[in-house]
C-alpha cells in the first residue's frame, strides 16, 4: 500500500488523509482501552469509517472525568455559560458544510433537509445559551410562608447525567439531548447512535475548541445496550436521559437506577424540530429550599439578630 500510495504521489495525484475516529473523553480523544473498533457505514451501505467501540472501562473514564468537572462547571456563573454554549453554536456554525455532509451521508437525507437540520441544531444551542440566566428566575420562586421567615426555592444541577443520544436523529437529536443538561451546570457522559456515531465525534471536535471545560462533556461511540447498563448502576451517576434506548433496554436501565436511587428522564424520541420546552431543563435540576428568619428573634441569652 505503501509503495502504491508513494506512486501516486510522484504522479502528482494527491493522497486523502485517512481520519481515525475516537473516544472524547476528559476533552481528550483517547481509543477505547479495549482496543475494539466497528465498521459504519452510510446510509446506502457503503463503508464510511471505523470507530472506537466503547467499553465498561471507558464509560467510568467518563465519569471520573465528568465528576471531576463538575464542581467548577456548576460553581461557574449563568452568564459564563450562556458565553460558553453560544461560543459552541459559533464554532459549529463555521463547520456547517462539514456537519450537512455527514448528516446528508449517514442519513440519507437531501442536502436542504440535512442543511434544515444542521441549522436547527445551531439554533438549539443558541435557545438554550440564552435559557442559562433565566432558570433560576422561572424555575425558581419566592414560598408564602405563615410566620416570620423568607422562604426561597432555587433550582441546582443534579450532577453527572449519564445518556443515550437518538439513534435515527444522529446530530438534531445529540444536540438537542447535550444542551439543556449542561445548560443547568450538569456534566455529561452520552453513548452516541451506534449507526451514526459521525456527527457525535466531530461535534465533540467543536466542543473540544470552544472554551468548554475538559470533562463538562465526554462521548462515547459504541452499543448503547454494553455500555448504558454500566452508567445505570454506577454510583457516582445521578440522573439518566434514556431518549435513545429501546422499550426493553429503558426498563432494564430503570431497574438498574433503582439501586441508587438516579433521577431517570425516560422521554421517548420526540420531533426535535419542534420547540424544545422545557421538560429537559427541568429534568436535571434539584430544588434547594431556604429559610431564613425576619426582623429581631430573640436568643437565649439575650441577643438578637
Amino acid at each position: 500500500m505503501a509503495a502504491k500510495d508513494s506512486g501516486r504521489a510522484a504522479a502528482g495525484e494527491r493522497v486523502a488523509v485517512a481520519k481515525t475516529y475516537k473516544l472524547f473523553i476528559g476533552g481528550a480523544f483517547p481509543r477505547s482501552e479495549s482496543g475494539r473498533t466497528y465498521q459504519v457505514t452510510d446510509a446506502k451501505g457503503g463503508f464510511a469509517a471505523n470507530a472506537a467501540q466503547g467499553s465498561r472501562k471507558d464509560a467510568r473514564d467518563a465519569v471520573v472525568a465528568a465528576r471531576k468537572a463538575f464542581g467548577t462547571w456548576a460553581g461557574s456563573t449563568a452568564y459564563n455559560r450562556g458565553q460558553v454554549i453560544y461560543r459552541i453554536a459559533e464554532m459549529l456554525e463555521g463547520r456547517r458544510a462539514q456537519f450537512v455532509e455527514l448528516v446528508t451521508a449517514g442519513e440519507g437525507l437531501t442536502t436542504s433537509t440535512a442543511a434544515a437540520a444542521v441549522d436547527a441544531a445551531i439554533d438549539r444551542l443558541v435557545h438554550y445559551a440564552g435559557w442559562t440566566d433565566k432558570i433560576a428566575s422561572v424555575l425558581g420562586s419566592a414560598n408564602p410562608v405563615a410566620g416570620p421567615y423568607f422562604s426561597f426555592s432555587t433550582p441546582e444541577p443534579t450532577g453527572v447525567v449519564a445518556a443515550a443520544a437518538p439513534q435515527d436523529d444522529s446530530f438534531l437529536g445529540l444536540v438537542s439531548v447535550i444542551a439543556p443538561i449542561i445548560t443547568s451546570g450538569n456534566t455529561a457522559v452520552v453513548v452516541s447512535s451506534a449507526a451514526r456515531p459521525l456527527p457525535a465525534i466531530a461535534f465533540a471536535e467543536v466542543l473540544a475548541t470552544a472554551d468548554l471545560p475538559a470533562g463538562v462533556v465526554n462521548l462515547l461511540t459504541g452499543d448503547a445496550a454494553e455500555i448504558m447498563p454500566h452508567l445505570a448502576a454506577h454510583g457516582d451517576v445521578n440522573a439518566l436521559d434514556l431518549t435513545g434506548c429501546d422499550a426493553e433496554l429503558r426498563a432494564a436501565l430503570e431497574r438498574a437506577a433503582a439501586g441508587t436511587v438516579k433521577r431517570v428522564f425516560a422521554g421517548r424520541q420526540p420531533n426535535f424540530t419542534a420547540p424544545p420546552g422545557t421538560a429537559r431543563l427541568r429534568a436535571f435540576l434539584e430544588t434547594k429550599t431556604v429559610w431564613h428568619p425576619t426582623g429581631a428573634v430573640a436568643l437565649s441569652g439575650g441577643g438578637s439578630y
